[in-house]
Formats: structure tokens, sequence, C-alpha cells
């Protein structure tokens, strides 16, 4: 559905960021905000963002030969522009202290002028699939608008709310980090009326330097909740419990423990997903979700208990949870014509949901042989031998058959899977492209494999041969 653009005055970047009007006309109006160079129009306004990679302030010319109009610079660049004094149209600049707290607060101004409510997910594992279904459920009766990809950081959440227009209700938001003060700055920005914290386990340690680091920065987003807001959070997590002993907002509690006000009971495995009792303050209702796991059943409570929370119907609780479809990467299951089963969970990892994909992948491959391919699990820091090595140590005793790994903790996954007596044989350790040649050699018709490891490993690329391979009959 297209919504109508909320317009852009010069007026309302300057009171959002506060920035100084150094050129240009003042009766200019925009439609939306970009931040790259090859997708520019007129009625856009570039703000140039000075990333990992590239310094939008580079392409100034650019966006000025593609009749770009309106610009939001840093001051210390201003003097470097004399490129839009010699533009043949009418343009604006606006210059400000830092161009990435500029994007934040005007999408936090689009946020208030829109008047959208936010539910905004952290945690360590399931955030995206617990957006995902949360976004299905609010779709059922609210024009929600929702994070795309991993636009969840400072420059991704921004972007994200810089879409709303006056036809949205809600705003169903991803909030990722990797450093102290990363969700309080996104919280600060999206403002939510509903927050949700899904787990706190070992993510991002490298930045964080430990769990109770972890947990720290997690709880950030609680203190962005507003004040007449909520924080739904995991009962099955002994360190939320514990944070929700202590909150000074109101608290909904889900998950599987008694303790929960959404609870999910007798779960049976259904097809390759599950089915479940979903218990809430309005009644029972049985859910079918077609996703494997009993952790996405745990997300998907999460995700209930904030359309709960909106005042959803159990019936379009059930219809968002049952019409979820997961992006590409998260437990995936693709059936090859040679009759291999692959598990694709390639979009990211750490110990947690990295043990929790090797348990569904046992539970799912019945008596068949199944097979872990792991590539890293990134930003571990100090504990990452320890993590990998109680990777190898876990699939062993999950009753994995075989193990592929790669990356420069191969080895330490290798050495915990032969802590537990695997046979040495059944360990390979290699390049991606000598695990698939191995793989190709080893593989049969009835058997599963997982593949899973951090996203800068790439390892969607094993799962695209292993899929074409598997193909071939």
């Amino acid at each position: 559905m297209m919504y109508k653009p909320v317009p852009w005055k010069i007026s309302d970047i300057i009171e959002a960021t506060k920035g100084d009007r150094i050129m240009g006309d003042i009766s200019l109006v925009f439609d939306s905000v970009s931040i790259d160079s090859r997708k520019i129009s007129g009625r856009d306004l570039f703000v140039a963002i000075r990333g990992a990679n590239h310094d939008g302030h580079n392409f100034i010319e650019q966006v000025s030969a593609n009749n770009g109009k309106g610009f939001v610079i840093n001051k210390k660049k201003a003097a470097d522009i004399s490129i839009l004094f010699n533009a043949k149209e009418k343009v604006s600049v606006i210059a400000v202290d830092d161009t990435v707290r500029a994007l934040g607060a005007m999408a936090a101004f689009q946020k208030n002028r829109a008047v959208v409510k936010v539910v905004a997910i952290t945690g360590s594992n399931g955030k995206t699939t617990t957006r995902g279904l949360t976004e299905s459920i609010f779709k059922q009766k609210f024009s929600t608008l929702a994070t795309r990809g991993n636009f969840n950081n400072e420059i991704g959440l921004p972007l994200t709310l810089l879409r709303l227009s006056h036809d949205n209700d809600w705003a169903v938001v991803e909030l990722g980090m990797n450093r102290p003060g990363e969700i309080k700055s996104l919280a600060d920005i999206s403002r939510p009326d509903i927050g949700i914290i899904t787990n706190i386990s070992a993510a991002h340690i490298e930045g964080l330097g430990s769990i109770d680091g972890v947990m720290k920065a997690k709880t950030e987003l609680i203190d962005g909740i507003s004040p007449s807001g909520l924080a739904i959070l995991n009962a099955d997590d002994p360190r939320l419990v514990h944070i929700a002993e202590n909150v000074q907002i109101d608290v909904l509690m889900y998950g599987f423990s008694e303790k929960a006000e959404i609870r999910a009971n007798d779960n049976k495995p259904k097809g390759y997903g599950s089915s479940f009792l979903l218990t809430t303050p309005s009644g029972k209702v049985q859910i079918d979700l077609t996703i494997p796991g009993e952790f996405m059943i745990s997300n998907a409570t999460a995700a209930a208990a904030a359309g709960h929370a909106a005042g959803l119907s159990l019936e379009e609780i059930k219809n968002g949870i049952e019409s979820f479809q997961p992006e590409h990467g998260r437990m995936s299951i693709i059936k090859t014509q040679k009759g291999i089963t692959i598990i694709d969970d390639t979009y990211n990892a750490n110990p947690a949901s990295m043990e929790a994909a090797i348990s569904t992948l046992c539970s799912l491959k019945g008596e068949n042989n199944g097979f872990l391919i792991a590539g890293d699990m990134l930003e571990m820091g100090s504990y990452a031998k320890e993590a990998h090595h109680n990777v190898g140590a876990s699939a062993v005793k999950f009753g994995i058959s075989g193990i592929y790994t790669t990356g420069k903790y191969a080895e330490d996954v290798a050495s915990g899977a032969v802590s537990e007596k695997m046979d040495a044989r059944a360990i390979y350790t290699g390049s991606k492209e000598d695990i698939l040649e191995q793989l190709k050699k080893s593989l049969s018709g009835v058997d599963w494999v997982l593949v899973k490891g951090s996203r800068a490993m790439g390892m969607e690329t094993v799962v695209k041969e292993l899929k074409e391979w598997g193909e071939r009959v």
C-alpha cells in the first residue's frame, strides 16, 4: 500500500535538527529523506552521512547533478560545497554538528508528527523473527510500518521511521547493538510505547565485556519506553525475571513458565513446525506455527503479548502468527530433489542461537543422520575459543552425526566435538569450498544438514551451492 508522504519544509528540517540554513531557498519542500546518492530526486532531501566505508559529502556533486535540491551536511564540510553555488536550480543547505544525529533527530520528529505508536524489540536472539511475527499480527488490524532487513542501527532505525506517514497506526522496529549506549540512543529516537526484550545471552560480548554488560545494554530499552508504556519480558530468562521486579513501568511477562501471563503450553511437533496452546488473560487459542524450533514458539508468544497489549483479538493474533513467513536464512527448510534436507539458518549466529538450531535439527531429523556446517560466531571477544569449543561439544551431546566447520575458530569447534568422544573422522575443517566438496562425497539422500554462522561469514553461499547440487538428480 502506498502512503502519502509527510512533506518536509525547510522550517521542519531546521526545527528537527537544530541546524543552520547556510544557503538556498526556504520555500523548498521535500517528500522523503535519503542517504543514497545513487537514488535521489528533486523531491528527496539528501543527508550526507559519513559511514564506515563512504562519506556522503564526497557525493554531493553527484546528487546535485541528479537534480538534488536539498542537503543536510556537517558544518565542518560547509566550506567544501562550492559546487552547490554553481547549481542551475535552486537548492537549500542545512548545516549540523553531526549528520548521523541529525538523521535520528529527524526520525524522532517524524514519529511524533505522524502520531504513530511504536513497538521496539531487542534481545540477544530472536529479535528479527519476533519483529516479523509482531508485524504480521499488527497488520491484521492496524496500518503497520516495520523494519526491513537489518535496518536496526543508528542509521537504519531512523531511515525506517522516516518512512512513516499519517496513514500509519503503528511502527514495529528492531533495535540492534554492539556497544554500550547504542540501545539507549535508538530508544530515545523511537520512544516506544511497547518494548520487548526477547532474552539475554552471550552476543556482542567483544563490545560489551560480559553477559552482565549485555544485560545492561539490552535493558537500556526499558528506560526509553514511554512512562505510560509497557515492557514485555521473557519469563523463561532468569535475568529478565530479575529485571522485571525492579521496573518502574508496567510489565507483561511471556513464555513457557507458569509465571507468564502470555503463555505457550502443550507444544507438539506439526510437520516441520509446531502446534501450541496460547493462553492469555483474554482466553486461549490453538496456534499452528510453520517455523521449526521451540525458540520460535517463544518468539511467537512474545509477538502475541504485543498484540494482546495493543488490543488485538485472539483470532487476529492467531491469524497473524499462522500467516507469517520467515525471511531467508532464518530456519528455512529446503528439501532437495536428492532427498537431502537443508536447514538454512545463516543470517547470524551466537552461542544460544547455535545451540537452539542444533537442537531443532536433531528433533526434526528423526532417525536420519544430521550434520552441522558451522562458520565462526563473531564478536565473542575473549570468550570466542571457549564458545566455539562448546558448540562442538554441544553438537555431539544433541546427537549430531558429523561436523563440517570453517573459519578462524574451526579447530576449537573440532576440539569440542573430540572432547565429547566424536570420532575425528566425522569432523572436517577447511574452507567453504573444501567443505562443499567433502559434503558432496559424503551426503546421502536422507541426510539433514544445518548451515549456520555469523553474517560476515557468508554461509549462505554454502546453502546456495548445496541446494543447486541437491537439485541435480
